[in-house]
């Protein structure tokens, strides 16, 4: 790995090319040869020590071999002391070598390791980046789509135009009958269904329920008032790159929805802004404070929709308000709500 590698019959060698003691346990029963004739030596002089007691004559001959004995004793033990203490002071380098010719071997290793990966990296990194610009370039231009729901913008960038056909359809359902009633005054209810469905807006171009439900929701003035300011919202968030269909938003319970409908506000409902996207809240809070019109947008869309949930959750069912937190309007709110504070 550091430009030359070990063959099979060769020793290991360290970064610096010095070659490594192998690491492998002595084979056979472990005693090497200087423990086999320190062990031969200590039996010869045990033995001659139990003859010279056993053989050796009484009286002054005793007397004189045991002082001859005595003498060498006392010179050959320090000789022999200070060659263990050398042995050993060498075994204690040898071994502190050894350790330091290892730690440069798995340094050397670990630096090889870490340049190839950054070789790895660099190659890759080019072709993942174009990827990744190739997804997110057709995920702006399919979104942008979405939010701006296929219409053509007014004079004022704030406010996209409603699609062609419900303008003309809510122009002509929208005439002043006698005695000054409108149209508005006397139209059903809108479909809880219908409504649910016109807040999350067309899907695609070809999405003929979607837009037929978005229709109907034009001609009912407060729920036109609560699209137009989520198409509002939707279309300045897209200008930052940020797309309710990216965001996985934490679903809250349809109990605490409920509680914020009757005017909870604070730590109770919490859970509502369950959107956890860091980059989206980044650039939602620094658009907040740096753009006045997306602020005033903002706000205007937090309130209507306030407004607007306060009445639909009265008599809507757990159901249509788990169906109605799943869209695009949905989650703009968590998303602007939890920028604004509304849920702290």
């Amino acid at each position: 790995m550091t430009g030359s590698s070990n063959s099979p019959g060769s020793s290991p060698t360290s970064a610096g090319g010095r070659p490594l003691r192998s690491l492998e346990a002595p084979a056979g029963n472990g005693l090497g040869g200087a423990e086999l004739v320190a062990i031969g030596l200590g039996a010869l002089w045990l033995l001659a020590a139990v003859a010279f007691y056993v053989f050796a004559p009484d009286g002054a001959g005793l007397s004189q071999w045991t002082d001859l004995i005595t003498g060498l004793l006392a010179v050959v033990l320090p000789l022999a002391m200070l060659w263990v203490a050398a042995s050993a002071a060498r075994s204690a380098r040898v071994m502190r070598e050894e350790s330091e010719q290892l730690q440069a071997a798995i340094d050397g290793l670990r630096q090889t390791y870490l340049a190839q990966a950054q070789q790895h990296a660099a190659v890759a990194e080019p072709s993942m980046a174009k990827r990744l610009e190739e997804i997110a370039e057709a995920t702006r231009k399919t979104e942008t789509a979405l939010a701006t729901f296929h219409t053509s913008r007014r004079a004022n960038p704030v406010r996209p135009a409603i699609p062609a056909e419900a303008a003309e359809m809510t122009a002509a359902g929208q005439g002043s009958l006698a005695l000054g009633t409108q149209a508005e005054d006397t139209a059903p209810p809108l479909p809880a269904e219908q409504f649910i469905r016109a807040l999350n807006f067309p899907e695609t171009a070809e999405d003929e329920d979607g837009f037929a439900a978005l229709r109907a929701a034009l001609r009912d003035r407060k729920a036109a008032q609560v699209i137009q300011a989520a198409q509002d919202v939707l279309t300045l968030l897209s200008q930052d790159g940020i797309y309710m269909d990216d965001l996985r938003p934490d679903m809250a319970r349809p109990e605490v929805w409920r509680q914020f409908g009757q005017g909870a506000r604070g730590r109770a409902v919490a859970a509502l802004g369950g959107v956890r996207d860091r980059t989206s809240l980044a650039l939602t809070a620094a658009r907040m404070k740096q753009d006045p019109i997306f602020r005033d947008a903002a706000h205007h869309f937090l309130r209507r929709f306030d407004q607007m949930f306060a009445e639909f959750e009265t008599d809507a069912t757990d159901g249509e308000i788990s169906a109605l937190s799943n869209t695009r309007t949905a989650r703009a709110f968590m998303l602007l709500g939890r920028v604004a504070g509304t849920f702290d």
